[in-house]
């Protein structure tokens, strides 16, 4: 049976992408047959890394990377897999329902911006008021600075009702660099930061 998970956002740049292949990396590792659905035709984050992932020769068995047009025809092609993750579009309440109806786990990553947090509330609140469960639904903390930071969100996040995923991506040019050779954040060359991506990425896979 498929398992989905959906990462939806009502902004770009807050790690939607970002998780959505640091998961693949990681399921298709264990041997899941993984296809991540990019959402987003007119940038095609995603599918533009796995080209640069094969041109440096990294790891792809039991990966895939395609893009659709819109969520049902993603959707339509899910039962193909162990694993189906959703890079889901940003800012189209549509595609973010239809995923969240389908999906067995929704993920919406945020910063710590007020301008992050505030819209990523605003659509949960949003999706729960149409019929989605809260329990599928999580917040994971992306491009954090600081320690005291993080707990800031996580008192705020908190505080509006919504769960909030173990560890964070902090905001580290190494997590980028990583990504511009086709590799994910959990494939950097310093260890640590491996160790701390590798948190956030299996607290999501503890919930499959």
């Amino acid at each position: 049976m498929t398992i989905i998970v959906g990462f939806i956002s009502q902004k770009g740049g807050v790690g939607k992408s970002t998780l959505s292949r640091a998961l693949a990396i990681e399921a298709a590792s264990e041997g899941l047959d993984t296809k991540v659905a990019d959402l987003d035709i007119q940038q095609a984050t995603t599918t533009n890394w796995l080209r640069r992932r094969m041109q440096s020769n990294l790891p792809m068995k039991h990966l895939s990377v395609e893009s659709f047009k819109t969520a049902k025809n993603a959707l339509s092609r899910s039962d193909k897999y162990d694993l189906f993750i959703i890079d889901g579009p940003a800012r189209s309440s549509e595609a973010s329902l239809m995923i969240a109806q389908s999906a067995d786990l929704v993920v919406q990553p945020t910063g710590a911006s007020s301008d992050d947090l505030e819209p990523a509330i605003l659509k949960f609140h949003e999706l729960v008021k149409k019929g989605i469960p809260k329990s599928k639904l999580k917040i994971a903390l992306c491009r954090i600075g600081t320690e005291s930071e993080e707990q800031a969100c996580r008192e705020y996040i908190s505080e509006a009702g919504y769960d909030v995923l173990d560890g964070c991506l902090y905001e580290k040019p190494a997590y980028r660099q990583a990504q511009n050779l086709g590799r994910s954040v959990t494939e950097t060359s310093y260890k640590k930061m491996n160790e701390k991506s590798e948190k956030l990425v299996q607290s999501i896979v503890d919930l499959l």
